[in-house]
């Protein structure tokens, strides 16, 4: 497929209108690129929400934990050097004494999120003070700092160093003190020149005075209870290693083309090929078994694997700071990537992944999320019992419909168990303390019905 096309255009412009709208994003910007080429870009929504500024190719906003990607590429630039080993203990290049059941921490452990840690939760707790939705308070300035927070994670760990993936941002905050450590320059300096300058992404940086001055920068908005869009601020500072990058489209794409050249752009080497195939090589297998048995998902050093999208490899990450959100995808042998930033909102991978789909000539609704998901909806909705004398409302979280219930001036809620939701017939199950009762929805005569215990209702 050629995304030029204009029915293709059309599909994606809606189906990315339509997820804003529904998930709050206020404002979007999105570059596809093909055989190193720039083939579709777009800005979708507003910078400024209060101004009535509108969001373009070229609007900065914060990216995240796609951040981790340009951290792992340094430690992994360090590595070919000869400058430091992946193999080797954490605790040889800064004071880093924790011991995971009694094993040292290699730098590779936290590359792929293996240490053995559970969540720690720095980063819920100073994005959270950060953006004022967040009640727990420490004062995590720092990496120092970050290091007395972790004293006694020894207690709150999960299996042995190399076991599990178990997603851990403290991690490239080590990550980026031991890039410090071993270059002898500030993690944001070496990033710049290592990474950013030989790539001329201009409009990409670390620190709020470089784009202080900028007209064409996404302001962070939070969705409140009610609506409103709250604005908030991005997290600049020290800790930054794991998620501080500003950048926009435009500078996005030639990190993406650079990584799907095997490490080289416009005759700029950053890394060999070699180090850019290790970095998109599965390492460890994510707790996430998919539904249909067949997309396994893994992680490799800074990027997250689906085994198997419409027959291919896609490599991808995504980020968020409470108020702005990133993504990527590629699919190297395609020579096919993409990037989408935005401003309110958060999951940003359903857009890029239906995006990748069209482009692959496939029908996005054959990947099992897009096919359950449109299922899911449309059950969704309020169903009246006979001559409207009481109710049921269905509503979606995440893959699970729940069923809400009055009696009184009680409100039930209870989760529906998905059995069969492929045949003209969907089928769930309710869960008590002791048994399940069944509950099936059907279309008839144009009409959703649901049929509960000994009830049937009628959506309208």
């Amino acid at each position: 497929m050629n995304l030029l096309d204009t029915n293709k255009v059309q599909e994606l412009e809606n189906f990315i209108f339509k997820r804003m709208g529904n998930s709050g994003i206020v404002g979007l910007s999105i570059a596809v690129i093909k055989d190193d080429k720039i083939i579709y870009k777009n800005g979708f929504g507003f910078r400024d929400f209060h101004k009535g500024t509108s969001a373009t190719f070229k609007t900065i906003y914060c990216i995240g934990s796609v951040t981790k990607t340009f951290t792992a590429l340094a430690i992994m630039k360090l590595h070919e050097k000869g400058l430091l080993n992946i193999n080797d203990p954490v605790e040889n290049y800064i004071p880093f004494k924790i011991k995971v059941m009694g094993e040292p921490v290699l730098i590779k452990h936290l590359l792929t999120h293996s240490s053995g840690f559970s969540l720690l939760g720095y980063a819920q707790v100073t994005l959270g003070a950060v953006t004022g939705t967040y009640e727990k308070w420490y004062p995590i300035a720092s990496p120092k700092d970050l290091l007395m927070f972790m004293s006694g994670a020894d207690e709150w760990t999960l299996a042995k160093p190399g076991e599990v993936h178990a997603y851990l941002n403290e991690g490239y905050i080590l990550l980026g003190s031991i890039i410090e450590k071993v270059s002898g320059m500030p993690y944001s300096d070496y990033i710049k020149e290592n990474i950013l300058k030989p790539l001329y992404m201009d409009k990409s940086t670390f620190r709020e005075e470089d784009i202080m001055n900028e007209i064409d920068i996404a302001i962070p908005y939070i969705n409140a209870e009610n609506g409103e869009k709250v604005a908030t601020r991005y997290p600049y500072g020290q800790m930054i290693a794991d998620g501080g990058l500003m950048s926009n489209a435009e500078d996005m794409t030639k990190y993406i083309r650079m990584l799907l050249s095997g490490g080289t752009l416009n005759n700029k080497k950053i890394v060999e090929p070699s180090t850019i195939k290790e970095i998109m090589d599965t390492k460890i297998k994510i707790p996430e078994d998919p539904i249909d048995g067949e997309s396994f998902r893994y992680y490799g050093y800074g990027l997250r694997i689906k085994s198997n999208f419409y027959g291919h490899k896609l490599v991808q990450h995504s980020g968020s700071v409470y108020g702005s959100s990133a993504y990527i995808n590629m699919i190297p042998e395609k020579n096919f990537g993409l990037v989408i930033l935005a401003n309110g909102g958060y999951f940003l991978q359903d857009i890029g992944e239906y995006a990748a789909a069209l482009f692959l000539d496939t029908d996005p609704f054959e990947n099992p999320y897009f096919k359950r998901g449109e299922i899911l909806d449309s059950l969704t909705g309020t169903y009246w019992t006979f001559r409207n004398t009481s109710n049921y409302k269905i509503i979606r979280s995440g893959g699970i419909l729940q069923l809400q219930s009055s009696y009184g001036q009680r409100t039930f809620s209870t989760p529906l168990i998905p059995e069969d939701i492929e045949g003209e017939v969907k089928t769930f199950k309710v869960y008590g303390i002791d048994a399940t009762t069944p509950i099936k929805f059907m279309e008839k005569d144009g009409i959703m019905v649901m049929i509960y215990e000994t009830t049937l209702a009628k959506r309208t």
